[in-house]
């Protein structure tokens, strides 16, 4: 019975999770469009519902209605599977990144993650490296010469960056001495928050988190104006939703992760000591998650309406001459913090 329950729990959580991405993906498109609006000076969408609330349901229905066009040259078989990986790993990668604290429901305690696994950020990490491959087979299946190279720029950036963001974390996990995130987040008690303790982590992790998404000013594997789309150009209704979905549900993964990894995860200081009721407090603890996620999801708005893109040598230049061995310096502070102050 309990294996039952145990079940039971764990599918409701994974309806409940993959219902918010969702949401929070459509609504997060309508948010950037409102943003950039009010950074350039201009309403953005106002017309579909009341101050165009309603814009993203507007957008799916005009995207299943399109007519899906494939390329005679393209390899159809590898141009559909693309959208589908990118799709499946941005959703897979949720299971492990905790959102609150535990709870008990009808008397059983329910951890808000959807699988709290001992090898959680290596399994973040090895999905986000797997990734690549939709942005990559979707280049090359298109049978065109600008998807192509949007996929081989995509590949080499993801490569570049990935070293620094391995290594960035690597001082993470010094500190909490567990590669289970929940273990992160509770090393993490009080204000001891690895963004205060190794800001220069802090620092190089996020921006690698800007060339994993390809978000200005790292969106070298789309580049309009050299790429006409990247490697997305060939693609068209709901295969390009895929592709769309999969970037902004990347986005909020890279926020929950530079949440869980840097910024406490659901800790917030001092609230044990306001003697409030432990509902409160588990309620507030989620909250305060979600509330440091949407201050980070403002944050890439905000760059990619600021920001101009890189050049892609000033992008590999970033990359190998200033991210890793600045990520690698954070290494050996974070060493010394642990052999001298035993931390």
């Amino acid at each position: 019975m309990t294996i039952l329950i145990s079940i039971l729990f764990t599918l409701g959580k994974i309806v409940v999770l993959l219902t918010l991405i969702l949401l929070t993906v459509s609504y997060l498109v309508y948010f950037e469009r409102r943003i950039s609006g009010w950074i350039q000076n201009r309403f953005g969408p106002n017309r579909v519902g009341w101050e165009g609330v309603l814009q993203p349901f507007a957008d799916v229905l005009k995207l299943l209605m399109k007519e899906d066009i494939v390329p005679d040259n393209a390899n159809k078989k590898i141009h559909a599977l693309a959208p589908m990986i990118a799709l499946f790993i941005a959703f897979s990668t949720y299971a492990v990144l905790p959102f609150g604290p535990t709870v008990e429901i009808f008397g059983y305690k329910v951890a808000l993650v959807v699988a709290d696994v001992n090898i959680g950020i290596l399994y973040v990490i090895a999905l986000t490296s797997i990734g690549v491959y939709a942005i990559t087979f979707a280049g090359w299946s298109s049978g065109s010469k600008y998807s192509l190279l949007g996929g081989i720029r995509s590949s080499a950036q993801m490569i570049s960056y990935e070293i620094s963001m391995g290594f960035s974390i690597g001082g993470v996990l010094l500190l909490s001495q567990s590669l289970r995130p929940t273990e992160i987040i509770l090393a993490q008690s009080g204000w001891m928050w690895n963004a205060f303790i190794q800001p220069i982590g802090f620092i190089t992790f996020l921006i690698s988190a800007f060339a994993e998404t390809n978000r200005l000013p790292f969106d070298l594997p789309e580049a309009e104006p050299e790429l006409v789309g990247g490697f997305h150009t060939e693609y068209s209704s709901m295969k390009f939703a895929g592709f769309f979905l999969a970037e902004y549900a990347n986005m909020i993964i890279a926020s929950a992760l530079i949440v869980t990894l840097y910024l406490g995860g659901w800790q917030l200081p001092l609230i044990n000591a306001l003697g409030l009721p432990s509902g409160v407090i588990i309620a507030l603890q989620i909250l305060g998650f979600l509330f440091k996620m949407g201050l980070l999801l403002f944050f890439f708005i905000w760059v990619r309406w600021t920001v101009p893109r890189f050049r892609y040598d000033q992008l590999m230049n970033l990359g190998w001459k200033v991210m890793f061995p600045l990520s690698l310096i954070n290494l050996i502070w974070v060493a010394l913090l642990i052999m001298v102050f035993n931390f």
